[in-house]
């Protein structure tokens, strides 16, 4: 079985925001405004190898070769703190279009339940942008990733912020037309499945408790 491509985004800008993220005295302000920042520079990276097309375009000196998406992907985040990352994505791709994914970890099982599904009925030569702060057991992310691919999907790229080894592990044997960049690989996760490190729940971090019952 090929390794799946996994670009860990190492960069010193980088680094300081996730830094900010991680750090426990950081309000819900203050981690929102890192992971924007954050966000924007995974987006970037992750859109290294999109194609793009050429054309004129006119300086105000001469013609010069433009060039601008092809195909700019979707992005889909899963909610709730996926949502965290819509805007800096579109601040980078604007023509992005925006499916959704709505996903809840039951705190027994610490499996996902899903509550919300908006996405084009055929993605199929679409690149799709999947985004989460966190990759923690892979439970959320594969269950979104199934549900891309049964519409289709054949290229899909994960966008997470922290990531930990053994969902990595998850995400790698599961296969598929998948590939993944984060800011960085945490070792493992804890009884409660959180990541360790880590930097909390990042949708608690985001925008307050959660306020549903599952």
């Amino acid at each position: 079985m090929s390794r799946m491509d996994i670009t860990v985004v190492n960069h010193p800008l980088a680094a300081s925001r996730l830094t900010i993220m991680r750090d426990k005295r950081s309000n819900n302000a203050a981690f929102r405004a890192a992971l924007a920042d954050l966000g924007a520079m995974l987006i970037y990276e992750a859109a290294r190898g999109l194609k793009v097309e050429e054309f004129d375009t006119e300086t105000p000196v001469a013609t010069a070769r433009g060039a601008r998406l092809a195909t700019p992907p979707i992005i889909v985040p899963i909610i709730r703190a996926g949502l965290g990352m819509v805007d800096p994505a579109l601040s980078m791709i604007p023509d992005a279009q925006v499916g959704f994914i709505g996903l809840a970890r039951d705190e027994e099982t610490h499996e996902p339940v899903p509550y919300l599904e908006a996405l084009p009925q055929d993605l199929s030569g679409q690149p799709v942008f999947l985004v989460d702060p966190m990759l923690a057991t892979g439970g959320s992310l594969l269950h979104a990733i199934d549900l891309l691919v049964e519409r289709g999907a054949d290229d899909i790229t994960c966008i997470c912020m922290v990531s930990a080894q053994p969902g990595l592990d998850r995400l790698e044997a599961h296969g598929g037309p998948v590939r993944l960049v984060t800011a960085t690989i945490d070792p493992s996760l804890n009884e409660d499945a959180y990541i360790v490190p880590g930097l909390g729940d990042a949708g608690d971090r985001l925008y307050g408790p959660r306020n549903i019952e599952l």
